[in-house]
């Protein structure tokens, strides 16, 4: 479903505060590695959608599978351009939408649509279509326009530890964004083109942050237990950034989970 209307949307520039660097202390007997931990899953699948869009249901239910695999990271990011229709997605944020036009601007495309899956930031398929998404991840792999980079997730009582790998003669520059999203939650939509549909929605995002930049070698990033433990969830990716500031490949990325 394409928008009737274009949308002018600044891209996001959010911040997060972090350490970086390598060779932190860890307390003994203390770090305890996430389980089970993928360093390189298959692939990173952000589904741009709504609630108030008839096509976006077979989406958000093919994506409900992909949610529940341990080795796909998927994000789901509610737009709020659809709302105008008569039912304010109440997952939304004008964030998710900026993200969904940021990557229209680095692919180059004239327009944004729901249900638009993009896989690895280096594409986009429909995200209704369970052969096109498969496709898209197995052909990425294959290619090695997978996850390149390692990612590990390590924590103690206070704090997250994200080891980002080396890339060899990869990629050198990249973000580390981390996405933090819902829990499973279910609404009933009572207006607009899905009306009387109740529906499950899994990772809905609620804010994107970056926690610092990574070079090209081994490094460690940490973060306050404290600001993980009052999400629902969160990921990390690392994502090249061009130039101009807009999303590019997705290089790595990991769940980090809840204590």
């Amino acid at each position: 479903m394409a928008p009737r209307h274009p949308l002018r949307l600044a891209a996001f520039a959010l911040a997060f505060s972090a350490l970086a660097g390598t060779g932190f202390a860890e307390e003994p007997g203390t770090t305890q590695t996430d389980k089970p931990q993928i360093d390189r899953p298959l692939g990173v699948v952000e589904l741009f959608t709504s609630q108030g869009c008839n096509s976006c249901p077979p989406a958000d239910a093919f994506f409900a599978e992909l949610a529940a695999k341990d080795n796909v990271v998927a994000l789901a990011y509610h737009v709020n351009y659809w709302d105008y229709l008569g039912w304010q997605d109440t997952l939304s944020s004008k964030d998710n939408t900026d993200r969904q036009y940021d990557y229209m601007r680095a692919f180059g495309t004239r327009s944004v649509y729901t249900p638009q899956a993009v896989i690895n930031g280096r594409s986009h398929v429909n995200g209704a279509s369970r052969k096109e998404v498969d496709g898209a991840l197995a052909r990425m792999e294959k290619s090695g326009e997978g996850m390149r980079v390692s990612v590990k997730v390590s924590r103690t009582s206070d704090r997250v530890m994200i080891d980002a790998g080396d890339a060899g003669s990869g990629p050198s520059d990249a973000h580390v964004v981390i996405v933090y999203f819902e829990p499973p939650q279910t609404v009933t939509i009572a207006k607009g083109e899905n009306t009387g549909r109740s529906m499950t929605y899994w990772n809905a995002v609620t804010g994107i942050q970056t926690a610092g930049m990574w070079h090209g070698k081994a490094q460690r990033y940490e973060l306050p237990m404290t600001e993980i433990a009052k999400k629902g969830g969160c990921a990390v990716l690392l994502q090249s950034v061009g130039k101009d500031g807009l999303p590019g490949p997705i290089l790595g990325a990991a769940f980090i989970h809840k204590p």
